[in-house]
């Protein structure tokens, strides 16, 4: 079934909708959506690797734009709804959201660049950031910086080492799949356990 899901998602970038469901995809996890856009920008790079770079310009974008979304979430509707989105991710303690109004305090809108590039929720610090109203020009160049080279780092490798690279993960899909869904795990539970 999950192999089935792959090819699926794989076909989206022979369409005319494939930038768009990765624009909207990278867009949405930035704010709000659980599912970040890594699987969609590898599946679409594994098709058409000399695309691989214009996908991650557009991941990148949207997700910087998304980003932007996030933060005046926080800023203006945290009590509306930006509390229960950060609830949904194990900030339900009051001291957990502190400790990130902490290091925000500490690194200013440079913590975002850290989110932006790990596991851990992007959405979680972007919506945060709002909220504590972190400098918002650093905030952007964090997040163009921090997300621009995490897509990009996985676009240049499918650029150019795109089919040897579709056959690897063709060969080790399920190995890479429990591995991707592994490291998936330990970034939320690193936002409960840690932060």
């Amino acid at each position: 079934m999950l192999k089935k899901l792959y090819h699926w998602v794989l076909h989206w970038a022979d369409t005319p909708y494939g930038s768009w469901a990765l624009a909207l995809n990278a867009f949405s996890e930035s704010s709000f959506f659980p599912i970040p856009p890594d699987a969609l920008l590898i599946a679409m790079g594994i098709a058409a690797p000399k695309r691989s770079l214009r996908f991650a310009f557009i991941c990148s974008l949207s997700s910087v734009l998304g980003g932007i979304f996030g933060y005046y979430i926080g800023l203006y509707f945290m009590e509306l709804i930006g509390f229960y989105i950060l609830n949904v991710y194990g900030f339900k303690a009051l001291d957990k959201y502190h400790y990130v109004q902490q290091l925000y305090q500490q690194y200013d809108a440079w913590a975002v660049g850290i989110a932006g590039f790990t596991p851990i929720p992007y959405k979680v610090f972007t919506i945060a950031a709002g909220a504590f109203k972190i400098n918002f020009a650093v905030f952007v160049l964090a997040s163009v910086i921090s997300r621009s080279a995490r897509f990009y780092l996985v676009a240049g490798l499918l650029y150019w080492f795109g089919e040897p690279i579709k056959t690897f993960i063709d060969k080790y899909f399920n190995l890479l799949s429990i591995l991707f869904i592994i490291l998936l795990i330990l970034g939320f539970l690193l936002i409960r356990w840690v932060l």
